[in-house]
């Protein structure tokens, strides 16, 4: 499903929102002292984070039915996600992108996608152990890495028990 020219002029109207907050965030967390992780590695265009985009939504969101309807109709309405999923546990909604072609591994609407799919994978940057999806060529990588590598170094470790170190502190 193509987006035509009024949806294109209010996704755009929607991304420059979300440029600015996105900006304005990041500066205070700038200010705050940052992401413990930087952006590792590049995209494979395996496609796996539009199978299935997901959002997590604060409580308000989750728990206000009108507010929870008006998000939900917006991302069906504006940006052809459609739920498919709620994760409960962590107020987290599954969506099915129509603009996504399974076949070509795809978007039809590239140029006009909303802005968690061009923020992606950042956004799971500021996570306590960000998980990128599996067959993702981006990763986290701790900043500081080189510092924690020359410890390890030092430490009496095997080499399975170094390669696990490395591996789940995003060493590498």
């Amino acid at each position: 499903m193509e987006d035509g020219r009024l949806r294109r002029a209010v996704k755009r109207v929607a991304r420059l929102h979300f440029d600015l907050e996105l900006r304005v965030r990041r500066g205070l967390h700038a200010v705050r002292g940052g992401s413990l992780y930087a952006l590792g590695g590049e995209c494979r265009r395996c496609a796996r984070c539009c199978e299935a985009p997901s959002i997590q939504v604060g409580r308000l969101l989750w728990y206000l039915p009108i507010a929870r309807r008006a998000f939900l109709w917006w991302q069906e309405r504006v940006n052809g996600f459609v739920l498919s999923d709620r994760l409960p546990a962590s107020r987290v909604f599954v969506f099915r992108c129509t603009h996504f072609d399974l076949e070509t591994r795809g978007c039809d609407s590239y140029g006009s996608r909303p802005g968690i799919c061009r923020d992606y994978p950042r956004g799971l940057l500021d996570q306590p152990r960000p998980d990128m999806l599996p067959g993702c060529g981006y990763r986290p990588v701790l900043r500081g890495a080189a510092r924690m590598l020359r410890v390890l170094d030092g430490q009496p470790l095997t080499p399975e028990q170094r390669e696990k170190l490395t591996r789940e502190l995003h060493l590498e």
